[in-house]
C-alpha cells in the first residue's frame, strides 16, 4: 500500500520587526533565466521567501501587495551614470539626489556612477570626493567605477588600494577627449595589464580621439559651429575603429573589457565580432537608452537648444535603423547591458557651446526612462522575452561587476530591490512629469508600454501607483569585489587549442548572424512618427517607432532571418568621404562671449 505524501511544511513568518515587512502575492516572478508563479516575502530589506502561497503563513501587520497580472522583477541596475559630474565648465544638474530619485521612479534600484579624476589628480582623493557627494544624497544603493585619466606608477599603486580596500573592481579608460583624458595605446596596454593583474574589469570609451580633434578643428575653420558639427566630427567609423583596437589591446594581456555606450551599428558589429573571435570571453558590450530610443537627426534641428540637448559622446547616429539593430544585438547577447549615461545639463549650460560645438557639455537624460524604453522597444515589439529584459537591465550588470546574487535576482537572501511591473500599462514621457532636474527630455512625447507599479528599494516601498516617495541618503555604497566569476571563469578556463580551432568558424558565424539581422531592418516599412509637430516645432527630424506590433510575454523570441553581405553594409552605412559642409543645417552659431 502506497504511503501518503508527507505534509507540506509551511514557512512561518516571525512577528519580530514591525518595519520592512512586505508580502507580494499572486504575481509572476521573472528572473534572467526563468519565470514562474510565486509569492515573495520581504523582511528587513531582504527577500526571505519565494514560492507558492501554500508554503507560507502570513501573520497580521504585514503590508500585502496584490500583484495579479503583474510581473515581479529585480530592480534595474544602471551601470553607467554621471551624477553631479563637472564637465566643460559646468556641473550636471542631476545630482545624486535628483538622479537617484529619477532612477527609482523608473524602476532602477541601483546605479553605478563614475569617479573621473582630473589629469594628475590622485584617484583616491577623487574617490573620496565622489563618496562625499553621494553618501548624503542617494535614494538607492550605488557603486562606483573609477576613470584612469593619466598613467604613472602612483596611479598603478592607487589602483591596488581602490581594489583591495575601497570596494572598486572596474576602471574606465578613454580613447577620446584628446589632451584631457585620452590615453595612448602604450599606456592602454599598461593599464589593461595592471587591471588583469588585479582581477578587475577594464572599461573603455571607444572613439578615436586624434581623428576627432583634427575633424573638429577643420569643421570649425570651415564655419560649421552648430551642434551638427558634433556628429560630423566623430562619425560611425571613428567609433568602430576604436572598439576594434580596444578589443585587440585587451586580448594581448588577457584582460576582460567592458565597452561602454555602443552607439552605432558599426561599433556593435565590432563588439560582436570580438566576442565571437574570443569565444564569448573578454568582451562585454553596453548600449544606452538614448541609442535605443532616438537618433541623430536632431542635430540638424534649426533650434540650437533642441539640437544641443541631444549632444553626447559618442553621438546619436543619423541612421534611423540603428535603434532596432542595437536592440537585436541585445536580444542575441552580442551586447549584454543597457545603461543611461545620465548626465544632464540645463539650457544655459548647453549654451556654453554657442559658436563652438566642442564646448557644448556632453550629456543627456535616460536613467528614469531606461526600463520602460527597453521594454517598449524590446519586449513589447516582440524582439525579446521578459527574462532577457531582466538580464540586460539588471542581472548581467550585477554579474559583470560581481554583486550577484545580492542584486539582480528575485531569490531568498537577495536584497529586496524589486519592481512590480505592469506590462499592459502605458505612459507618455515628458519633461513636465519626469523627476530629473533638467527641463528637457530627449524622449519627449514618446508613449511606452511597461510601467513600474511598485518599486521597492531594500524592502522600502518608494513608488506606488505613480507616487514617488524616496528618502535622501537612504541608499548605501555597495562594494564590487574583485574577480567576478561571470567574467573570469571563462577567461581562465580557455585553452590555446580551443581558441585556434574555433576562430575561423566563429568569424563566419558572426558575419552571417549580423547580416541577417540588419537585412530585416533595411527592408522594413518606413518608420512611423514618434514626436508630434507640437513637441518639436520646425525641427523636421521625427524619431522612429521601430515596430507597432504587440509583444509577447511567453518566453519566445522573434528574430527574423534573411541574408546579405556584411561588407556591403559597412561600405554603404552613410560613411562620408569628406566632412566639408557648406551652409550647415544648424547655421553658423552666433558668438556667446
Amino acid at each position: 500500500m502506497a504511503s501518503s505524501p508527507a505534509p507540506v511544511k509551511k514557512v512561518p513568518i516571525h512577528l519580530q520587526s514591525a518595519q520592512n515587512r512586505v508580502y507580494i502575492k499572486n504575481g509572476e516572478v521573472v528572473n534572467h533565466d526563468k519565470s514562474f508563479k510565486a509569492d515573495v516575502y520581504i523582511e528587513d530589506g531582504i527577500i526571505k521567501f519565494v514560492g507558492p502561497a501554500a508554503d507560507i503563513t502570513v501573520p497580521g501587520g504585514v503590508r500585502v501587495i496584490d500583484a495579479s497580472g503583474k510581473l515581479i522583477m529585480p530592480g534595474g541596475i544602471d551601470p553607467h551614470t554621471h551624477m553631479q559630474l563637472p564637465f566643460c565648465n559646468a556641473v550636471a544638474v542631476d545630482d545624486f539626489y535628483h538622479g537617484t530619485k529619477a532612477a527609482v521612479a523608473g524602476g532602477t534600484t541601483m546605479i553605478i556612477d563614475f569617479v573621473i579624476p582630473n589629469k594628475n589628480e590622485s584617484m583616491i582623493e577623487a574617490y573620496d570626493t565622489w563618496r562625499s557627494w553621494a553618501d548624503p544624497k542617494v535614494c538607492c544603493d550605488y557603486g562606483l567605477h573609477v576613470g584612469i585619466t593619466w598613467w604613472s606608477k602612483s596611479v598603478s599603486d592607487e589602483m591596488a588600494i581602490l581594489c583591495k580596500e575601497l570596494g572598486i573592481n572596474s576602471f574606465k579608460t578613454f580613447m577620446a577627449y584628446k589632451g584631457l583624458y585620452q590615453l595612448n595605446d602604450s599606456d592602454m596596454l599598461d593599464v589593461f595589464e595592471r587591471i588583469r593583474g588585479l582581477n578587475a574589469v577594464a572599461m573603455v570609451h571607444a572613439e578615436n580621439g586624434d581623428i576627432i580633434a583634427k575633424n573638429a578643428k577643420r569643421l570649425l575653420a570651415e564655419g560649421v559651429t552648430g551642434p551638427e558639427g558634433h556628429e560630423l566630427s566623430r562619425q560611425e567609423e571613428v567609433e568602430a575603429e576604436a572598439v576594434n583596437r580596444a578589443c585587440i589591446l585587451a586580448h594581448q594581456v588577457d584582460c576582460p573589457l567592458y565597452v561602454v555606450h555602443c552607439m552605432s551599428k558599426s561599433a556593435g558589429i565590432e563588439i560582436s565580432r570580438a566576442r565571437q573571435r574570443y569565444s564569448g570571453k573578454y568582451i562585454f558590450g553596453e548600449t544606452l537608452a538614448a541609442a535605443l530610443g532616438t537618433d541623430g537627426s536632431h542635430y540638424r534641428c534649426q533650434h540650437f537648444d533642441h539640437a544641443a540637448a541631444h549632444v553626447l559622446s559618442p553621438p546619436l547616429r543619423p541612421d534611423k535603423t540603428t535603434p532596432e539593430f542595437l536592440m537585436k544585438l541585445l536580444a542575441s547577447d552580442d551586447l549584454q547591458t543597457t545603461g543611461s549615461d545620465n548626465c544632464t545639463f540645463n539650457k544655459k549650460q548647453k549654451e556654453l557651446g554657442l559658436g563652438d560645438f566642442t564646448k557644448i557639455p556632453n550629456g543627456v537624460n535616460g536613467v528614469e526612462d531606461r526600463m520602460s524604453l527597453v521594454w517598449e522597444r524590446g519586449v513589447h515589439s516582440g524582439l525579446m522575452d521578459p527574462c532577457r529584459f531582466v538580464a540586460i537591465t539588471s542581472t548581467n550588470a550585477a554579474k559583470i561587476f560581481n554583486i550577484y546574487p545580492q542584486k539582480g535576482l528575485i531569490g531568498v537572501g537577495s536584497d529586496a530591490d524589486i519592481v512590480i511591473w505592469d506590462p499592459k500599462a502605458s505612459r507618455t514621457i515628458s519633461k513636465d512629469t519626469h523627476h530629473h532636474a533638467c527641463g528637457f527630455n530627449i524622449f519627449e512625447g514618446m508613449t511606452v508600454h511597461g510601467v513600474p507599479d511598485f518599486v521597492l528599494v531594500r524592502g522600502r516601498i518608494c513608488v506606488e501607483d505613480g507616487s514617488v516617495r524616496v528618502a535622501e541618503g537612504f541608499g548605501r555604497f555597495i562594494s564590487t569585489p574583485l574577480r567576478p566569476s561571470f567574467v573570469y571563469d571563462s577567461i581562465e578556463s580557455k585553452t590555446e587549442s580551443e581558441e585556434g580551432q574555433q576562430v575561423e568558424q566563429q568569424n563566419g558565424n558572426v558575419a552571417k548572424k549580423l547580416v541577417e539581422m540588419d537585412s530585416h531592418i533595411v527592408t522594413q516599412e518606413p518608420p512611423s512618427t514618434m514626436f508630434s509637430s507640437n513637441s518639436t516645432p520646425n525641427c523636421n527630424n521625427n524619431n522612429s517607432n521601430v515596430s507597432n506590433a504587440r509583444g509577447r510575454v511567453d518566453g519566445k523570441r522573434d528574430l527574423q532571418e534573411s541574408s546579405f553581405s556584411i561588407s556591403e553594409e559597412l561600405d554603404n552605412s552613410n560613411v562620408r568621404s569628406s566632412i566639408k559642409v557648406k551652409n550647415p543645417p544648424g547655421g553658423k552659431s552666433s558668438g556667446f562671449w
